[in-house]
């Protein structure tokens, strides 16, 4: 359930990105850098968060550790495809 939750929580992060990224080309093309610096900030905070929040209410340790290891590799692997999708 944890990793269809993290999936799905990836894939709302980068449709949120690739939606944004066009709409802000589309109406004012000169704050495409503050667009993604702002998305950025916003992934890592949230994806900081959600990995806390699994660490705290992770049953085990080992678990937490799995956890936390699947979210910050899928937070890379987003990161590669949001850039290469519009860049």
């Amino acid at each position: 359930m944890t990793y269809c939750l993290a999936v799905l929580f990836f894939t709302l992060l980068g449709v949120a990105y690739v939606k944004g990224y066009d709409l802000v080309k589309s109406r004012s093309p000169e704050h495409l850098v503050h667009f993604y610096l702002v998305m950025a900030t916003i992934r890592m905070v949230l994806v900081a968060t959600v990995v806390g929040l699994c660490v705290i209410f992770a049953p085990t340790r080992e678990d937490a550790i799995h956890i936390a290891v699947i979210i910050i590799i899928m937070y890379a692997i987003t990161m590669v495809v949001t850039l290469t999708l519009r860049h």
